[in-house]
This record gives structure tokens, sequence and C-alpha cells, in this order.
């Protein structure tokens, strides 16, 4: 179900509804199954340190410990910055008005996306009116956006094409551009050792 949010330019307000495009619609997806030799459909299992016991989808989680071995509830948990500074969790962005900014187009490419919605229809919140088609071409605008709310905000930029307008979000890309003479050095190199299991990125391997 498509969600309404309300966006700010100019001094007016729109309501605007939001439908996530997913790649698989787009493009179409493949789903590869594993079998056995005897064509049933195998399951991933996790071999426990015993080497011998294997533990099933389900059966493992991870818990949060003090330095005492105490359980600690993740609702007690503060975030903290890197001058050890609380962070303060910032509210959904559906829960108010988001004021629009012009962006540059350099400001959109250094983005990574993360997810893309279909906005549809752009109305006056007041008078029941579109909003005017000058004000989305050929402009691209930006805000602070939270789909749920959070510890930070992800940058939310608006285009139109002649597809329609959509809103792209994204988090900014830390890139160092190099000359063709220009050796390109890794900020740090990584442990294997020290990556635990939810920090294994198969995009790494």
């Amino acid at each position: 179900m498509a969600r309404i949010l309300s966006i700010s330019l100019d001094g007016f307000d729109y309501s605007v509804s939001l439908t996530k495009v997913e790649r698989e619609k787009l493009y179409g997806a493949v789903k590869t199954e594993a079998v056995d030799e005897n064509d049933k459909p195998c399951s991933l299992q996790l071999l426990a340190a015993d080497g011998k016991t294997f533990i099933g989808v389900g059966g493992t989680a991870n818990a949060v410990l003090s330095e005492d071995g105490d359980w600690i509830e993740r609702t007690n948990l503060i975030a903290i910055n890197a001058n050890s500074e609380e962070i303060q969790p910032v509210a959904s962005s559906f829960s108010g008005a988001n004021v629009l900014e012009e962006a540059t187009a350099e400001e959109y490419l250094s983005h990574l996306v993360k997810s893309v919605y279909l906005l549809e229809p752009l109305i006056d919140s007041t008078s029941g009116d579109e909003m005017p088609t000058k004000y989305l071409t050929d402009r691209i605008y930006k805000f602070p956006f939270s789909y749920r709310g959070g510890l930070e905000y992800d940058t939310a930029f608006i285009v139109t094409n002649d597809d329609g307008t959509f809103m792209i979000v994204g988090t900014r890309a830390d890139l160092e551009f190099v000359k063709l003479s220009q050796m390109a050095v890794l900020a740090a190199e990584i442990d294997e050792q020290e990556l635990s299991e939810d920090e294994l990125d198969f995009d790494l391997l």
C-alpha cells in the first residue's frame, strides 16, 4: 500500500503517494534452487563449532552482553558518535512536511542509491490543485529522508522525466578521484579474521 508524504515547495504543501519501484518488476528475477541427488530441495544449515552438529535457519541469534556477561536489552542501548556523544534519533519523514531545496546534478550523482519511489500525484493540500510542471522540469530537488525514523537521515532527490516523477533515496558516496598515472591507495586493510559473521559481505570475496 502506498504511503502519503507531505512535501513543501515555495510555501505550498503538496501531498504525494509513494510507490516503491522494485528491481524485480523492472528486470525480472531468477531464483536458483539447490537440490540433492533425489531432486529434493536443500536447506541452509550452520555447522556448529564441534564440527558435527547442524543448526537450521532460526536456530541462532545475536545477543548483546555487558563486560560481566550479563544480557542487555537492545532498548537499553544508546548510540554514540566517534566523540562518545549521544546521537539524537531523527523522526520519520512521514510525521510532517518536508521542505524541498534545489540540488545540483553533481550532488545527485555523488550519492549511492538505496531505493527508488514513484510519486503520484502531486496535490496541493489546501486547494487540491496539482503541482505546476514548471516546478519539476529540468530541476532536481532534495530533502532529508527517513522512512521509519532512526539515527540519521538519508538524502532524497526528486527528479522528473518522461516516465514520471521519482524520489531517489541514497547516501553520500565517499569517492576519491585519481589520475590515470596516480595509484589508488586503500584507506584501511581488512583483516579477514576480524570480520564477524554479520560483517562478512560476499562483495569482499
